[in-house]
């Protein structure tokens, strides 16, 4: 396979879902996550029809589809009503995915606040335990993302946002239906950078790598050459690892990551990954 072939485009909720795959299918993008919280994929406005309709684009195209949940719904609820809010959330993300015959799920493990971040981090484990459990009967693939970690002296921090957290969130759950989202600009600002996660993690449960530059500092989605990040390097410790599935551009504008893929290849390229050339 073409290593452009393996590089896919976050819309997130820039564009209809139907206009994503169609874009999809006139650049000769395999691989795109869409958002379905609010407007122009709402959840609930997805009716029989519409998931026909998407399924047979993306099987008419080679397109991969996934589904990405919002990162500000918190997955450590603890709080009545919005605990079951949160269970209710994740599994209709779920359910969605069958009906549109979407090949992975992006979850996230919520946020804490530091006075109670022992709770929450417990609340987000059993929470993610269940969906991951609700998953396996819907045949469903989920995808647990590495968040961005905050200044040490902020209120509010997510989870997981350390190699320590992703390394435990992993142990605590041994299923074939979660996989690793990893997000190498997350990694690159953490004290150990991209080396550090793909060393202390690796790479055998990772189902997606989702690319964007970064200042070196603090939580930006850049476009690819204009920060810090070295994607020579990170090409080279990827695939040296093993890791043969997709890459998820998340930055700018969809004509920015368009662009953006040319770039990748021609740094993976450097790199000596196969396909790339």
């Amino acid at each position: 396979m073409p290593f452009l072939d393996r590089i896919g485009i976050d819309f997130g909720r820039r564009v209809a879902v139907e206009d994503a795959v169609a874009i999809a299918a006139r650049n000769g993008v395999k691989y795109i996550d869409v958002q379905a919280d609010i407007a122009p994929n709402a959840l609930e406005c997805f009716d029989e029809a519409r998931c026909a309709a998407v399924r047979e684009a993306c099987a008419a195209n080679g397109i991969h589809l996934g589904l990405h949940t919002l990162s500000g719904v918190n997955v450590a609820e603890i709080s009545p009503f919005l605990r079951d809010a949160a269970d209710a959330y994740l599994k209709a993300y779920v359910d969605l995915a069958v009906r549109l015959a979407a090949d992975w799920v992006v979850v996230h493990g919520g946020y804490h606040f530091t006075s109670c971040r022992e709770i929450r981090k417990a609340a987000s484990l059993e929470r993610l335990k269940r969906i991951v459990g609700y998953a396996e009967e819907k045949e469903v693939l989920l995808q647990l993302e590495n968040l961005n970690g905050e200044p040490q002296r902020a209120e509010v921090h997510y989870l997981p946002d350390t190699l320590e957290d992703t390394i435990w969130y992993f142990e605590q759950i041994k299923s074939p239906n979660l996989k690793w989202a990893f997000t190498i600009n997350h990694a690159h600002y953490d004290p150990i950078g991209i080396a550090g996660f793909v060393d202390g993690v690796g790479l055998a449960r990772c189902d997606e790598v989702r690319v964007a530059d970064n200042n070196g500092e603090y939580e930006l989605h850049m476009h690819p050459g204009t920060g810090t990040v070295d994607f020579v390097d990170m090409f080279r410790r990827i695939e040296g690892a093993g890791f043969d599935g997709h890459y998820m551009c998340g930055w700018g504008t969809v004509d920015q990551m368009l662009e953006g893929r040319t770039y990748l290849v021609e740094r993976a390229r450097e790199a000596g990954v196969v396909g790339a050339s």
